[in-house]
């Protein structure tokens, strides 16, 4: 038990400092993988405490990062200060801003966001991917979600659309009885969810952070 308990730790301090590591090169987990021509499930899975990854792969991160494998692998009590007063809010796969892409329920990565700036409940991030959303939502900004199953009229949602399988984000708009899905770029046309185009929301989108 004390050898698992172990073995645990030393995944989640190694996904922890990855994580910052990444975050301080504006890196994401598919960069990493292609930099270091590495399978994407193969990274993911160290960026999510799910894997621990061979001592020669351990290295090639430290030179990637151009820091030393302790860097990579040991606790540092300035990891604790440094997520006292932020949290850690996890990736979830991309959301299309445009033509609907499949969901990814897998985490790809984590960004850190000051407390006090985070809402209660659930809350996550979705890569933007498209211009239909633009200029309130640039291709390619992280939107955090605020999970519910509603949203006032006029407020931009994460919505699933085509049996669960798609989502997309756009401004909820009640028409009567109707839902109709509204693109802030005039370029783009509406979607209207109906019996033959259901959809269900997920969740509210309340902040919008991009990288330069």
């Amino acid at each position: 038990m004390i050898e698992k308990v172990n073995a645990k730790h030393l995944k989640m301090v190694l996904a922890e400092n990855l994580q910052y590591l990444a975050n301080q090169r504006h890196a994401t987990v598919a960069d990493i993988a292609r930099d270091l021509n590495l399978a994407d499930t193969t990274v993911r899975n160290w960026f999510t405490g799910k894997k621990y990854p061979r001592i020669d792969k351990i290295q090639a991160l430290a030179d990637y990062f151009h820091v030393s494998r302790s860097e990579i692998t040991d606790s540092k009590p300035t990891n604790m200060e440094r997520v006292s007063s932020v949290s850690r809010i996890p990736i979830i796969g991309e959301i299309a801003c445009g033509n609907p892409i499949m969901a990814e329920e897998n985490i790809d990565g984590y960004r850190e966001v000051v407390s006090s700036y985070v809402p209660s409940g659930n809350v996550f991030f979705l890569k933007a991917k498209g211009e239909s959303m633009e200029p309130t939502i640039p291709d390619g900004s992280y939107v955090m979600i605020q999970g519910q199953p509603d949203v006032e009229d006029g407020e931009i949602a994460a919505v699933l659309v085509d049996d669960d399988e798609e989502a997309t984000l756009k401004r909820v708009r009640h028409q009567g009885k109707m839902v109709v899905l509204m693109p802030d770029n005039p370029a783009y046309k509406p979607i209207v969810l109906s019996k033959e185009f259901p959809g269900r929301i997920i969740g509210k989108a309340v902040r919008v952070d991009f990288d330069l």
